[in-house]
Order: structure tokens, then sequence, then C-alpha cells
């Protein structure tokens, strides 16, 4: 198993990295949250990955955190009918900590709106995630203790949104980014970050 791979960031898309690592290029499979988080190209770079072996293929996919690496393996191994581009898929269009809050809610709506996720996946997410022996539990205390920021909920409302609009998660995330990036630290309403983020991407 691939547990990380360490080397020189040579190509960075919202959907993949190319690491030349010795002068091997790894194609990487990447969430958008992990995108985000991608130095400049010609940077060294240390990626998590997780190794799936297929009959076909060998896929590698790269976390940019150890949580978000946990939560694409506990998506794919515990959840029936979530493979790793609907686990990906979450990580895009949510944080860790605002998956888990909702998990803990019993919040399918808010699972609902990530792509790829319908409403019978996100309440099946929610079951079958509640029934493993202390995962609630353990996400409810970190939920308490590490909720997310207004900041940071006010921006995921708006993408989700944005998402619920028709918009690629890709797209409704730099568009809020961008206008939150002219406001540092402030604590601007969802509403108002969806009105700017659609004028940006009108």
């Amino acid at each position: 198993m691939i547990t990380f791979l360490e080397g020189i960031l040579v190509e960075a898309y919202p959907t993949h990295a190319v690491l030349n690592v010795h002068g091997v290029g790894y194609h990487i499979s990447i969430p958008l949250s992990s995108y985000d988080r991608l130095p400049s190209l010609g940077s060294q770079l240390h990626l998590l990955t997780h190794l799936q072996v297929r009959e076909d293929a060998h896929v590698l996919y790269g976390f940019a955190t150890p949580e978000e690496r946990d939560l694409f393996r506990l998506l794919i191994h515990h959840v029936s009918g979530i493979g790793p581009k609907t686990a990906l898929d979450v990580l895009s269009g949510s944080s860790v900590t605002s998956f888990q809050a909702a998990v803990v809610a019993g919040d399918f709506k808010a699972l609902s709106q990530v792509k790829g996720i319908g409403k019978k996946t996100a309440e099946r997410i929610i079951l079958e995630l509640k029934d493993k022996v202390g995962i609630a539990a353990a996400w409810e205390a970190a939920s308490a203790s590490h909720a997310p920021d207004p900041r940071a909920h006010e921006m995921n409302d708006a993408v989700l949104a944005l998402i619920a609009l028709g918009y690629k998660q890709v797209d409704a995330l730099k568009a809020v980014k961008a206008f939150l990036d002219t406001k540092p630290g402030e604590e601007i309403p969802s509403d108002a970050l969806l009105r700017e983020a659609l004028k940006r991407l009108a």
C-alpha cells in the first residue's frame, strides 16, 4: 500500500494532480478540498494517498489532510453503494467537519445537496455510519469542540445553494472564495455570499 508520496508538483487541476517523484510521474485523483491546499507548480509536495487496486488499473487518490483520507476510506469501506468517485464528490462538496455534523444531526437534506448524493444515498450514509460503533459518538464530541467557525458555515451554505441552482461545485466554491478573499476576517451571511457569487458567475 502506498500511504504517501513526496515530490515536485508538475500539474494541478481540481480533479487531479501529477507529482514527479524521482523522475516518475504519478497521476493522483484529488478532491476539491485538497486542490485548494496545493502549492504553486514546481513546489515540493507531501500528499497522503490511498491506492485502489482494480482488475484493469491501479488508481491513486490523494489528500491534503489525514481527516480527508479517513473520511474517504470510511465512505468506500462502510457505506454500501459508494465508490471512490462519489467519496471524492463528498469531500469536494462539503468540509469534513460539516459532513460529520450532518451525520451526527441526521441532516440528510444537507448531505443530499452534495453532487452525486441523492436523498436515498444520504439516508443510507447516515444510517450505516451511525451504526458503526463509536463513530457517531466520536464525531459528536469532535463537532462540539471543533465546530466550523461561522464564516466557514456561511460559505458552505452559499456553495450548497449555488449547487442547487445548477452550478458546478468547482465554480461555486471558486466564486464564493473569490468574494471572501476581498473581505478578510469579515463574517458575511450566506445570502449575501450567494448574491455576490452569482454576480461573478454571471
